[in-house]
């Protein structure tokens, strides 16, 4: 039977099927980590905190990609794909996905309009990505 994930992987769709990198989910994880460490930190500006926790966000949600051999064409399929990767459901990606299109308006557009909330709700995501993959790092 043909996987979730495989059937998003191929020419013209957002997943490209390619082995696992050991040292790449490693420092992936490792990157993910610090980051949210860091977005945790009151005393940096909110922006600042967003920026962190998206990140670290991203880079666990690709770890958890890369864990099950696949790449993304497009940054935001880390987080639709929560549910094939670590079985986290539309409560987690939604946020994440909404964080991405908060993300990418920064960057284009230069308007960031972050609250307290949605940080928190950012790093809460992340929080619950990470402890998720966390188990996962020891059958790799």
């Amino acid at each position: 039977m043909t996987s979730p994930l495989e059937n998003l992987a191929g020419t013209g769709k957002p997943l490209v099927e390619e082995p696992m990198d050991p040292a790449e989910f490693e420092g992936l994880l490792r990157s993910g980590r610090a980051r949210l460490v860091d977005a945790r930190n009151a005393t940096l500006a909110l922006e600042s905190r967003f920026d962190l926790a998206y990140n670290a966000a991203h880079a666990l949600c690709l770890a958890a990609m890369r864990r099950e051999g696949y790449r993304a064409r497009h940054r935001y399929i880390v987080f639709q794909v929560l549910p094939h990767t670590l079985g986290l459901g539309p409560d987690i990606w939604r946020v994440l996905d909404k964080c991405h299109h908060m993300r990418n308006v920064a960057e284009y557009e230069g308007v960031l309009d972050v609250d307290d909330r949605i940080v928190a709700d950012l790093v809460a995501a992340c929080e619950k990505v990470m402890t998720t993959i966390d188990p996962l790092t020891h059958s790799s």
